[in-house]
């Protein structure tokens, strides 16, 4: 038996961008930030803040991409995936992403959004939770 499942619980630190596959399934990216406060052997306070990729796919990709917003708290679980890509300086990198199956929405969005995303939604959700 096997398991990849990770669960990370931050802050959105970028706007959602959704795009379409060629074969026209919508994915939608973003950044969570989780942040771990410690003091060191001196005494001093440090703080150190690590960046997650999300990716969500077909139904919760549209889902994130309408109600997420950066600077919101939100709980993602998913698996967790290894993707080579090219800096911009044209060095080859590895990256981790969390290909999402659940995100919740720990905090509402910015004041300027009318209407609150649900409290959850899943790959498998079959009606969204009003607040």
């Amino acid at each position: 038996m096997t398991l990849n499942k990770m669960t990370v619980i931050g802050n959105v630190g970028s706007d959602p961008e959704m795009r379409y596959t060629p074969n026209g399934n919508p994915v939608t990216n973003f950044s969570v930030a989780t942040n771990r406060r410690y003091t060191t052997a001196d005494g001093e306070q440090r703080e150190e803040t690590e960046w997650f990729r999300v990716a969500a796919w077909n139904r919760l990709a549209e889902t994130c991409n309408q109600y997420v917003t950066k600077g919101m708290k939100i709980y993602v679980e998913g698996r967790l995936r290894s993707s080579p890509y090219i800096t911009q300086d044209g060095q080859p990198r590895s990256g981790n992403e969390i290909n999402a199956f659940e995100v919740k929405f720990l905090s509402r969005p910015s004041a300027g959004s009318e209407a609150g995303p649900p409290r959850e939604a899943g790959a498998d959700a079959t009606e969204d939770l009003p607040w």
